[in-house]
C-alpha cells in the first residue's frame, strides 16, 4: 500500500512538474469599480476562455489568481493579475518561477485604444506599443519575444484623456462589440494551441 501512494502522488507530483504549454495572463485591473471598464478587456477573455473549457481560478497567490486545465489537449494556465494594469509584472515573476517556462510560453491578453472597438491583432513579439502592462510584462520577462493578444476598445473622444477612457464606463453598443470581440479572442486562443500563431494570425487578425 505504501509502495501504491508512492507511486500515485510520484504521478502526481511529475504532472505537475510539467510546464504548461502556455501561460495566458489577461491584464485588468482588480476591484468591482473598474469590473466593467475597457481596460478589463484581458480578464474578460479569461472569463471567456474559463467557461468554454470547464477550468476555474481557484489558487490565490498575492500577485495572481490562476487557473489550470487543458485547451485543444495543451496543459494551460489561465491568469488573472491581483495588481493594477501598469504593475502586471509582478505576476509575470512568479508565474515564471513557479512554472518555469521561457517567456515564449506566455500569451498577454489586453485592450488596445489603437484598434477600433471589436478588432484584434496578434503578434508573436513586439514592444509595448504605449500599453503600461504590457510594458510591465516586459520588463519583468526581460524580453519582448512573447506573443500579445490585443483587443480593440477604441480611441477616446476628443475632450477625454485617454485613463479616463479606459477605466471608465462603456456605452452597451460598445460593451457589444467589444463582448462579441472577447469571444473571438477566447476562440483564437484555444486556434492558438491547435493550428500555431502564423494560422491564427491569418484567421483572426
Amino acid at each position: 500500500m505504501r509502495n501504491l501512494l508512492q507511486f500515485i502522488r510520484g504521478s502526481r507530483d511529475s504532472h505537475r512538474a510539467e510546464p504548461p504549454s502556455l501561460i495566458i495572463i489577461g491584464l485588468g485591473n482588480p476591484g468591482p469599480e473598474y469590473a466593467g471598464t475597457r481596460h478589463n478587456a484581458g480578464f474578460w477573455c479569461i472569463d471567456a476562455l474559463a467557461k468554454k473549457h470547464d477550468i476555474t481560478l481557484e489558487r490565490r497567490h498575492r500577485s495572481a489568481v490562476i487557473g489550470e486545465g487543458d485547451i485543444e489537449s495543451s496543459r494551460v494556465v489561465l491568469v488573472k493579475p491581483r495588481t493594477f494594469v501598469n504593475r502586471s509584472g509582478a505576476a509575470v515573476s512568479y508565474l515564471r518561477a513557479r512554472y518555469a517556462v521561457p517567456s515564449e510560453s506566455l500569451l498577454v491578453v489586453c485592450d488596445d485604444i489603437n484598434l477600433q472597438p471589436g478588432k484584434l491583432r496578434l503578434r508573436s513579439r513586439g514592444s509595448a506599443g504605449g500599453h503600461n502592462g504590457i510594458k510591465s510584462v516586459i520588463e519583468a520577462a526581460g524580453s519582448q519575444e512573447f506573443p500579445r493578444l490585443r483587443i480593440g476598445v477604441g480611441r477616446p473622444p476628443e475632450g477625454t484623456g485617454q485613463i479616463e477612457h479606459v477605466i471608465g464606463p462603456m456605452e452597451p453598443e460598445d460593451r457589444k462589440v467589444v463582448d462579441e470581440a472577447v469571444e473571438r479572442a477566447a476562440d483564437a486562443v484555444a486556434c492558438l494551441l491547435s493550428e500555431g500563431i502564423d494560422e491564427t494570425m491569418s484567421r483572426f487578425n
